[in-house]
């Protein structure tokens, strides 16, 4: 009987791992079936630009799996068995049996921080927000306010996308931090405050967001600020099926694993991507990224194929290589950074920051075509 090799999640870890198991191992010892509840790949660094009215392509997964011996099931994940090794869709419903996961069911967006934020706060965490806001944006382009709340990439981009795609906009950018860019070289935090200011997006530092309303929001200082529309983006978190299934996960409901990205919990699941609590090359955790998303998915597929064939595997190396920030179409930053995350001296910004991190995008999702690794697209 076949080894029955379930990955749960087509993001940007969990198809790439699901093609690049179908690649290392033989066909007749093991299937490999991919769960994911939608038929298209989501490019998910580019929801802000959908969110600002940007048409997006779309991408089938059945064309990125095409060639391959991959088995697409397309159906929406409800509950995960541990003890029967059942993944269970809530569709049919049916199950499938496993009898090794691969964890890859990304993250979404943390609305249950602040009261109000679940009820009245937009996001872009996936599509359906994502286009949700664009609706909203549509209605309020001219002259309204929007606030985005979160200093992140996140934040930044959405807040630039808007103001770029839509002048009559009002866009406000709120951050609890003592400014933006903290992470970034002198130059790179120099340009990114430069094009906040020339897109006309005011910024409020050190301001905690304690309530979202209907008509705006409030802070701890007790100050009270109206807009039309509040875009939360200050975090994210896995949903909870790892955590209700009984798998060992953190206070994010990610899932706790190994070096080499096995559960620490139950030792014939995986996890990868936004989903896993893993360790970079610092020491620290990975952080919710595309950039930590692609080597988890390679190094999960070797690592798979080493046990299945008696081997035991080293340890998977989560490193960074630079962080990508879009300021609109036509401006951004790149920040090239060590392995352990810290910025170096070098800095792309402006047109040709722009054109680098289309070009990553682009390779990105090229890649997955392939099941090779691709570049990091952004952290957003």
């Amino acid at each position: 009987m076949s080894h029955r090799l379930v990955v749960v999640g087509a993001g940007y870890a969990g198809l790439l791992a699901a093609k690049r198991l179908a690649r290392r191992l033989h066909r007749n010892d093991v299937t490999v079936t991919l769960v994911n509840a939608s038929d298209r790949f989501v490019e998910r660094v580019r929801l802000h630009q959908l969110a600002a009215g940007q048409r997006l392509t779309e991408v089938p997964l059945r064309q990125q799996l095409s060639g391959t011996p991959v088995q697409l099931v397309v159906g929406h994940v409800t509950a995960i068995d541990a003890t029967a090794r059942t993944v269970c869709l809530g569709d049919e419903p049916r199950t499938i049996d496993y009898d090794t996961l691969v964890y890859a069911v990304g993250s979404q967006a943390r609305l249950d921080d602040v009261p109000g934020a679940a009820e009245h706060a937009y996001a872009v965490a996936c599509p359906e927000q994502a286009t949700r806001l664009r609706h909203r944006v549509a209605e309020i382009a001219s002259g309204g306010t929007v606030a985005v709340v979160g200093g992140g990439l996140t934040g930044l981009e959405t807040a630039s996308e808007l103001a770029e795609s839509h002048p009559g906009l009002r866009v406000r950018l709120f951050t609890s931090a003592d400014d933006v860019g903290s992470g970034l070289a002198p130059r790179g935090r120099a340009h990114l405050l430069r094009a906040l200011d020339r897109l006309g997006v005011s910024i409020h530092p050190e301001t905690v967001v304690t309530a979202v309303r209907e008509d705006g929001l409030g802070t701890r200082d007790g100050r009270s600020f109206t807009a039309d529309a509040v875009v939360w983006t200050t975090g994210f978190r896995a949903p909870d099926l790892a955590r209700a299934a009984g798998f060992a996960t953190d206070d994010s409901g990610r899932m706790l694993i190994d070096a080499t990205l096995r559960s620490v919990s139950h030792p014939e699941v995986y996890a990868v991507g936004d989903a896993a609590a893993g360790v970079s090359v610092s020491g620290a955790p990975s952080r919710m990224s595309c950039q930590a998303a692609l080597p988890m998915g390679r190094g999960v597929a070797d690592v798979v194929a080493a046990r299945l064939s008696g081997r035991e595997p080293g340890p998977v190396r989560i490193g960074y290589v630079f962080t990508n920030i879009s300021l609109g179409r036509r401006d951004g930053v790149v920040q090239f950074t060590h392995a352990d995350d810290r910025p170096r001296r070098f800095v792309l910004t402006g047109r040709v920051a722009a054109v680098f991190k289309e070009a990553v995008v682009r390779s990105t999702v090229r890649a997955r075509r392939r099941g090779e690794p691709g570049s990091d697209a952004s952290d957003s």
